[in-house]
């Protein structure tokens, strides 16, 4: 259905809160705001949210919210900005928009994923929302950190930073091709200068992930870094086990990172 004949299919009130919110440039919209824009009674308001639902105009984010689709816009879901989906489940701010959402974003990668990792400290859901895949994942509080806000159509969004991106992109490797992908990312953005690598190192000091922060150390190690810079890190290893990357646990103990290095190359 194009513009001009979903236009001709709308009622009078229908046409109003269209133009209305399209002039306004709103993105999301809630039941209240409608019901105090437009002076609705909550079950008239009900009625006219299934008829624009059915046009795909307004589009569910969860009951009572929705993201608003202006008829220029196109196919469902094609004014939505996922990043502005987040927000909304959790107005305590006790999430950040990361893993493979990101690695575009910092230029880790030109591939585009296709789920929107969301993590979080109270929820686990896998949800299709405005026609986009969220997986939001629960983590524990210690490994929330490293985040910063940024502004999104004026809604404040909390997502991961370059350098907490770059710990999670060794810890949460697959989508780039595995670890030694991961690794040369990594190595190109400390060789290069494109990350602050002080506070990446603070980063993977912070990681519980014991085996993560082995693998960074030991990447690390690979890169121009100073090698004074590494001694948080060092620290935070010295205590550990001795582990092996792969199956085997034959090869060359390294001391520093407590690690099998041939098994750790497999």
């Amino acid at each position: 259905m194009n513009q001009k004949s979903t236009y001709k299919s709308l009622g009078p009130i229908e046409t109003k809160i269209v133009s209305r919110l399209s002039y306004e440039k709103k993105h999301i919209v809630r039941a209240k705001e409608l019901d105090d824009l437009f002076d609705l009674l909550p079950e008239d308001r009900k009625q006219i949210v299934f008829r624009l639902k059915k046009k795909n105009i307004l589009l569910t984010i969860k009951p009572g919210i929705y993201a608003f689709s202006p008829l220029e816009t196109g196919p469902q879901g094609t004014g939505v900005n996922e990043f502005l989906i987040p927000p909304i489940f959790f107005p305590k701010k006790n999430y950040y928009i990361g893993y493979s959402t990101m690695y575009n974003y910092y230029g880790f990668t030109e591939q585009l994923f296709q789920t929107v990792y969301v993590l979080n400290t109270t929820k686990y859901m896998e949800k299709i929302i405005c026609g986009l895949s969220y997986k939001f994942i629960k983590i524990s509080e210690n490994r929330f950190y490293g985040i910063e806000k940024i502004t999104v159509k004026d809604e404040e969004v909390n997502i991961s930073s370059k350098e907490r991106t770059l710990v999670d992109l060794i810890y949460f490797n697959k989508p780039v091709g595995g670890v030694k992908k991961a690794s040369n990312i990594l190595k190109e953005f400390v060789n290069q200068n494109k990350c602050d690598t002080v506070k990446l190192i603070k980063y993977a000091v912070k990681f519980p992930i014991i085996k993560t922060r082995k693998q960074i150390g030991l990447i690390l190690d690979e890169t121009k870094i100073e090698k004074k810079l590494l001694i948080p890190l060092v620290k935070s290893v010295e205590k550990t086990s001795i582990i092996a990357f792969g199956k085997s646990r034959k090869g060359t103990i390294n001391k520093k990172w407590r690690v099998i290095i041939n098994a750790a190359q497999e």
